[in-house]
């Protein structure tokens, strides 16, 4: 029988949760209950992620950036943290509201408690509040601005507490992309064993380590840059595909990404796109993006695939969507051809899919490596070698 390391079995002192604290909404709500990971002030979006299990993939994801999250499922930290789990070098979520924080670390695959993670990182949280409560009435006021406060940042009166939430920029038309993006180019050739489909740039604009490793063993040499690379960069790379990440902010802040992903479709360069990339993608061939209410966030969202009829359940983490009608043939505003809405929400009809009838493009509003989630999508992964593929050999033939 595999038993818990010692050295895990339960959070530090210094870690453990103690003393008051505050989750103050925009609209003036309160909800108190104990500070939990460091103590502080931290300000940012706050909303809910449906997630019943993956804690810290979600943590870790760079589209969470500038976000509060607050955990539905009401145990949290059950089964500790470790480096294989982490999708990014950080936690970035701005804070963390959970009900029942763990006590005791209970999972053979533990290294260190959630909790060391969050004071290691500086992350403020909550714990000990009323987390349903908070998201029916997100799910009815929609996601708004929000802050913690715990240790000194508690001695601040009411007011002042309300006013810093009330001051901080919303997140429509925030540009955060430059601030989780990897610094540098870099490499990850394809996956031994594999046959080789060719090379595929990669603009990271908040990429997850799955997604890279899952390219790299569908056969692609990835090459991942930082958002701010230009056009010109990427055309002497001469990739034979492009990928555009998922990713925190509005994409309506994102006009150099945008300008330089409908070159490149122009060019004729396969594309393929996930959650900010499909937002992207849509900005690209002329559509509109909105903010949703409240998003959808967690890993059970349902998705109906168009071309096949079937339901997937998805993992997702957006706040806003491209702004096309789910029915019909659309002739793209910026003149590159018919495109169509592939996917769509079951819940709400949000468009979660673009397909390009004249191009070598598609794009998903989720996030098919599933890490964490249900991997009913991860058959997207084939479809775009498939369609690289293809291309090539069309292209040799020409």
């Amino acid at each position: 029988m595999t038993t818990n390391s010692p050295e895990v079995t339960a959070p530090p002192a210094s870690a453990v949760p103690g003393g008051a604290a505050v989750l103050v909404l925009e609209d003036g709500s309160r909800y108190t209950g104990r500070a939990y990971g460091a103590t502080g002030e931290t300000l940012g979006e706050v909303v809910f992620s449906t997630g019943m299990t993956g804690y810290q993939e979600t943590l870790t994801d760079p589209s969470y950036a500038g976000q509060i999250v607050l955990m539905t499922a009401p145990h949290i930290g059950n089964t500790g943290a470790n480096d294989t789990d982490m999708e990014s070098r950080k936690i970035w979520v701005a804070g963390f509201v959970v009900r029942d924080p763990a006590r005791r670390v209970s999972n053979f695959r533990a290294e260190r408690s959630l909790d060391e993670d969050l004071v290691n990182d500086g992350v403020v949280g909550i714990s000990g509040i009323d987390t349903r409560a908070v998201t029916r009435h997100i799910r009815s006021a929609g996601a708004m601005r929000a802050g913690v406060f715990s240790g000194a940042a508690l001695e601040l009166s009411d007011d002042e507490q309300l006013a810093r939430v009330r001051e901080q920029a919303s997140m429509a038309g925030k540009n955060l992309s430059e601030a989780v993006t990897t610094p540098e180019r870099y490499d990850v050739p394809a996956a031994e064993g594999v046959e080789r489909v060719g090379s595929i740039a990669v603009l990271d604009l908040g990429i997850k380590r799955a997604t890279v490793q899952y390219l790299s063993d569908h056969g692609f040499d990835v090459i991942v840059l930082p958002a701010s690379t230009t056009i010109e960069q990427i055309r002497e790379i001469a990739p034979d595909a492009l990928f555009y990440s998922n990713g925190p902010g509005d994409p309506a802040a994102s006009d150099a990404q945008v300008l330089v992903l409908r070159e490149l479709l122009r060019d004729g360069l396969p594309y393929f796109g996930i959650c900010f990339g499909n937002q992207l993608l849509g900005r690209a061939l002329g559509f509109g993006t909105y903010k949703l209410p409240f998003g959808h966030r967690g890993i059970n969202q349902p998705v109906l695939d168009k071309r096949t009829g079937r339901v997937e359940i998805t993992a997702q983490n957006h706040g806003f969507a491209v702004d096309a009608p789910i029915e019909g043939e659309l002739d793209s505003p910026e003149g590159l051809g018919r495109v169509q809405v592939s996917h769509y929400s079951l819940n709400d009809q949000v468009v979660e899919g673009l397909e390009c009838l004249d191009l070598p493009a598609f794009s998903v509003q989720y996030h098919p490596e599933a890490a964490a989630g249900p991997h009913d999508a991860f058959y997207l992964f084939d479809r775009f070698r498939a369609l690289v593929k293809e291309r090539k050999t069309t292209a040799s033939e020409a």
